[in-house]
C-alpha cells in the first residue's frame, strides 16, 4: 500500500466520500442539482460528459503503443491474454449476470458493460505492486486500448441485444442499436484516445520519453480520479433520492463482481503457470485480464441509459469492489511467487 500514491491508496474512501458529498448536495442544496440539470445539450449533461472524457484521457495517453510490436513477439502469451480479455472475461460476466440478476435487466446490462470494458489504467499500478512484468503489462494495456476503440460497440450490441435473444432469455434482451453504442464509444473513448495518442507522440518528440514519464505523466495521472469523483458527485446529487432507496441492491451487484474478479485472476494465473510462463509474465497477464475500465462502462451507461439508470448505478458501485479485490490479488500473487 505504501507504494501507491496518496490518491490511489485511499481510492475506495474517496469514492465513498464523493457519494456522500453528492447525496448531501442533492438533499440540502437543491439549487446545485437544478443548476447542473440546466447545463445540458439535448439529452447530454455537459458537466458529466466533460468529466467522463477527462477520466479517459490519462490512461490512453500513458499507454505505450510502441511496445505492441515487441509484445507480439511472444505470440502464445499475447494470444492467451487476448482470449482471456475478449472471450473469457465477457462470457464470464455475462454468465454471472444471468445467474444473479436475471430478474433485473438494468443491473444485468450494467454488469455486462463492465465485463466488456477491459482495464487500461490502474492495472499497471497493481501489476507493479505484485512484481509483474512491466513491459508486458504496458504492451497488453496498449493492445486492449486499441481493441476497445475498435470492438467495444460491437461487443455491447452483441452481448446486450443479440446474445440474450439467441439464448432464449428474452426478458433480459435490450434493444441496443449498435450505431448508438458506436457513437457513444467514439465520443467518450475515441476522442480521448486520439488526444492521448497525439499528446504522447508530440511530447516525446519534443521533450523526450524521460521527460514525458518524469514530468508529464505525474501531472495528468490525478485527472482520472478527480474526474471520476466529480462525475460521481454530480450523478449522486442529481439522483441521490433514488439511490438511497436501493441499499440492498449494492449487495446484489457486489456479489457477482467479487466472484468475477476472483475467478478471472485465479484462472489467468493458474493457466499461465501451466503454460510454463514465468511468475512475472503470469502476473501481468492475470492483472490485465482481471481489471476493468469502469470509466468507459460509466460513460456508456450514462450516455445510453441516463444518469438515473440501473446501468449507471452498477458502474459507480464497480470501483468500490474492484479496488479492495485487486489489493487482495496483489497479496495472492506474491503468495504464488513465494510458493513457486
Amino acid at each position: 500500500m505504501k507504494q501507491l500514491s496518496f490518491l490511489d491508496r485511499h481510492l475506495t474512501w474517496w469514492i465513498l466520500g464523493a457519494i456522500v458529498v453528492g447525496l448531501v448536495l442533492g438533499k440540502f442544496l437543491p439549487f446545485v442539482p437544478r443548476a447542473l440539470e440546466g447545463m445540458a445539450w439535448g439529452a447530454t449533461n455537459i458537466p458529466i460528459a466533460i468529466g467522463l472524457m477527462v477520466m479517459m484521457y490519462p490512461p490512453l495517453a500513458k499507454a505505450n503503443y510502441r511496445l505492441m510490436p515487441k509484445v507480439f513477439q511472444n505470440a502464445k502469451l499475447v494470444g492467451f491474454s487476448l482470449a482471456l480479455n475478449w472471450i473469457v472475461g465477457p462470457v464470464l460476466m455475462f454468465g454471472l449476470a444471468v445467474v444473479f440478476l436475471r430478474d433485473e435487466p438494468g443491473y444485468m446490462s450494467g454488469l455486462i458493460l463492465i465485463g466488456l470494458a477491459r482495464c487500461i489504467a490502474m492495472v499497471l499500478v497493481w501489476n507493479d505492486l505484485a512484481e509483474g512484468n512491466r513491459e508486458l503489462a504496458a504492451g497488453l494495456v496498449a493492445v486492449n486500448s486499441l481493441f476497445q476503440v475498435v470492438a467495444y460497440s460491437f461487443y455491447a450490441w452483441l452481448f446486450m441485444s443479440e446474445l440474450p435473444a439467441w439464448l432464449g432469455i428474452r426478458s433480459m434482451a435490450l434493444n441496443v442499436p449498435m450505431s448508438l453504442v458506436a457513437e457513444t464509444v467514439a465520443l467518450y473513448l475515441g476522442v480521448p484516445f486520439v488526444l492521448g495518442a497525439l499528446s504522447r507522440e508530440v511530447a516525446i518528440r519534443n521533450k523526450g520519453e524521460e521527460w514525458f514519464n518524469r514530468e508529464f505523466v505525474p501531472r495528468i495521472s490525478p485527472w482520472t480520479l478527480v474526474a471520476l469523483l466529480f462525475t460521481i458527485v454530480v450523478m449522486f446529487s442529481l439522483k441521490g433520492d433514488q439511490i438511497l432507496a436501493l441499499p440492498l441492491d449494492v449487495l446484489r451487484v457486489s456479489l457477482p463482481l467479487v466472484l468475477y474478479f476472483g475467478l478471472m485472476f485465479l484462472v489467468s494465473m493458474l493457466l499461465g503457470r501451466r503454460m510454463d510462463a514465468c511468475h512475472a509474465d503470469c502476473t501481468a497477464v492475470a492483472f490485465t485480464a482481471s481489471g476493468n475500465n469502469f470509466e468507459l462502462a460509466i460513460a456508456v451507461a450514462v450516455a445510453m441509459f441516463g444518469i438515473d439508470s440501473q446501468q449507471a448505478f452498477v458502474g459507480v458501485v464497480g470501483p468500490l469492489i474492484e479496488v479492495p479485490a485487486l489489493l487482495v490479488m496483489v497479496r495472492v500473487s506474491r503468495a504464488f511467487k513465494q510458493g513457486s
